[in-house]
């Protein structure tokens, strides 16, 4: 049996561990970053204001053998709703990816009009019969199939259709939670050192579907002209530095390489 001196003696250490770890906790309060109250969600801060651009991007993994098939599909269906003033909706480019994940065809959409295009498009879509039967011959040539609905940087170019032949890069990062307006700041004055040989094509950021997204699209006339590109940023006084301070935001990043099908108007 303890004795009474036993007793005592464990209950001052438990009193004195919770005064220390009280102790603790106030001691690191004093280091932590007080929040300052925000007035507008990060899509204001970060989106253009002249317009209500809406952009979805598809990613389709397709099923090796149905590859050509499946590029076949979509260059007789797509056009035409790409065409369909009916549709405030553009085809601003279809790849097949060519170094990255293979097999996989990308998709982007632009909404004029923001959600509620969207949602007037999809809509629509639903009594297209060709667009339908477009669908269900479709779904059996996937192995899988996901979508983000993205918003574009304000200081980024708006993609345009452009001659080729090009290839095309979509980098996409995954951003630490709270860092897109930080790495929106840096970049704003970044992209001028990105614009000497017009590869800049388009920069967004997610706002459904996996969060705290960014793609950056470039375009280049081929591998070596990507690699003297991205090189000759390395000479530009001030593009270490946004290096520097941009990698620590991010979590996760991947390059693909893609070559844009025929019906794409970034060629």
């Amino acid at each position: 049996p303890y004795k009474r001196n036993d007793y005592v003696d464990r209950g001052l250490r438990a009193r004195l561990t919770s005064l220390d770890e009280t102790g603790l906790s106030w001691f690191k309060s004093l280091f932590v970053r007080k929040v300052d109250p925000r007035k507008d969600a990060h899509s204001h801060l970060l989106a253009k204001k002249e317009d209500s651009n809406l952009y979805k991007i598809q990613f389709h993994n397709v099923k090796p053998e149905c590859l050509d098939n499946y590029n076949k599909l979509c260059e007789d269906v797509l056009p035409s709703i790409h065409a369909d003033p009916n549709y405030p909706c553009e085809l601003v480019g279809t790849w097949n990816t060519w170094y990255g994940e293979q097999d996989q065809a990308v998709h982007l959409w632009r909404y004029r009009g923001g959600y509620p295009a969207l949602t007037e498009v999809m809509n629509k879509l639903r009594t297209n019969k060709v667009f339908m039967e477009y669908r269900s011959e479709r779904g059996k040539m996937l192995l899988s199939r996901r979508n983000q609905l993205l918003l574009e940087f304000s200081f980024w170019n708006e993609p345009l259709p452009r001659e080729g032949p090009n290839i095309y890069e979509l980098r996409s990062y995954s951003l630490r939670p709270g860092t897109m307006i930080e790495w929106g700041n840096y970049w704003a004055r970044a992209i001028k050192y990105r614009q000497r040989n017009n590869e800049a094509v388009g920069g967004f950021f997610s706002q459904i579907g996996s969060l705290y997204m960014v793609h950056h699209l470039w375009a280049y006339k081929d591998l070596q002209s990507r690699e003297d590109t991205r090189n000759a940023a390395w000479l530009q006084e001030g593009w270490d530095e946004v290096v520097y301070y941009t990698v620590p935001l991010i979590q996760h990043m991947e390059s693909r390489i893609m070559i844009p099908l025929k019906i794409s108007p970034l060629k």
